[in-house]
């Protein structure tokens, strides 16, 4: 059972409110993620340069924000733009 006191409580709180939040950040990664490589494999130049901007600063805003770590994000950004540069070379 966790904690009464009054500061665990709203330690208690504060946890659930940047939980929900937190979740549906990195669901928004994950939705860029899927956008940028579904537009690689349908062949869109454009589109996927496009959305991939819009993942790299998404990712770059959760790592800066302690959402998730910054290896991570790097991690994320050099492979979806290892993706839509191969893109760019069979164009």
């Amino acid at each position: 059972m966790a904690k009464r006191h009054k500061s665990a409580m709203k330690r208690m709180r504060q946890d659930e409110r940047r939980h929900s939040r937190n979740v549906s950040v990195k669901s928004a990664l994950k939705t860029y993620a899927k956008r940028v490589e579904s537009l690689v494999s349908h062949q869109e130049v454009t589109s996927a340069d496009s959305m991939l901007r819009k993942a790299v600063s998404a990712l770059d805003k959760a790592a800066g924000k302690g959402v998730i770590h910054s290896n991570k994000a790097a991690r994320k950004k050099a492979a979806l733009s290892r993706k839509v540069h191969t893109l760019h070379l069979e164009a």
